[in-house]
């Protein structure tokens, strides 16, 4: 039997929902929306997260089941809440220069959440998978641009192509640049030193994968097993914090 406790998928869901409703209940977010009614429909999903890790449902059943579907809903109510598609874009020009940094931050941790939401109907489709990673999206990109971190000499920022979306990783890997082919996971957003990174690049042995194969946005092909590792420890100290 399936137990739906134990699974990464629901559990770091759920714990992005635990984020985001921290996130919009102490983040200032300036523009035109209802802060009150996106708080409370976060909140509301702890009924169907109950249901879900308790289910006796699999397969099918489970990632097509009504809690999963009401989980989605919610989701789509939040976007309006947070005043639309364009909701991110109208937050990120109403803020003050001196917020600019907080904001992206606390915009990346919402798109974290909606992203973990709206994709576990597909993750809960693959069946029952005892893997941390099978919890978060693993997509090839591209780099599109590599500078140097103002705040340290050790650090590249990386502006980084996945087809539908454009993202921010932050890396140590000091000889990433333009073209790289590479594997990221996207992980709960984290600030380093005045930075947001939306994910990880995979690697091993002190470097990132710069040649992976595969079609932009998808999942990776051919990657080593041992490049996943610090995907799966992150995954771990996030679902403990």
């Amino acid at each position: 039997m399936w137990d739906t406790s134990k699974d990464y998928r629901i559990l770091i869901a759920k714990k992005s929902k635990d984020l985001y409703v921290k996130t919009i209940e102490v983040g200032i977010f300036r523009g035109h929306w209802n802060k009150k009614m996106a708080i409370d429909t976060g909140k509301k999903m702890d009924n169907d997260f109950q249901s879900l890790l308790y289910s006796y449902l699999e397969g099918d059943n489970l990632s097509n089941s009504e809690d999963v579907q009401k989980l989605r809903d919610k989701s789509m109510e939040i976007i309006k809440y947070l005043g639309g598609e364009n909701w991110s874009n109208v937050f990120l020009d109403s803020s003050p220069k001196e917020d600019r940094e907080k904001t992206i931050e606390n915009i990346a941790k919402v798109k974290f959440f909606l992203d973990t939401i709206l994709g576990l109907k597909n993750r809960l489709s693959l069946g029952p998978i005892n893997d941390p990673i099978v919890g978060i999206d693993i997509k090839l990109g591209e780099v599109m641009s590599v500078t140097k971190h103002s705040n340290s000499d050790n650090l590249m920022i990386c502006n980084v192509n996945l087809g539908k979306r454009a993202v921010t990783v932050v890396t140590n890997d000091l000889k990433v640049k333009e073209g790289n082919k590479v594997g990221v996971s996207l992980l709960p957003p984290q600030n380093l030193m005045g930075i947001t990174s939306e994910g990880m690049f995979l690697g091993m042995n002190g470097s990132i994968l710069k040649d992976v194969q595969g079609e932009l946005g998808e999942i990776p092909k051919g990657i080593p097993m041992e490049s996943l590792n610090e995907t799966r420890n992150l995954i771990e100290s996030f679902l403990k914090s």
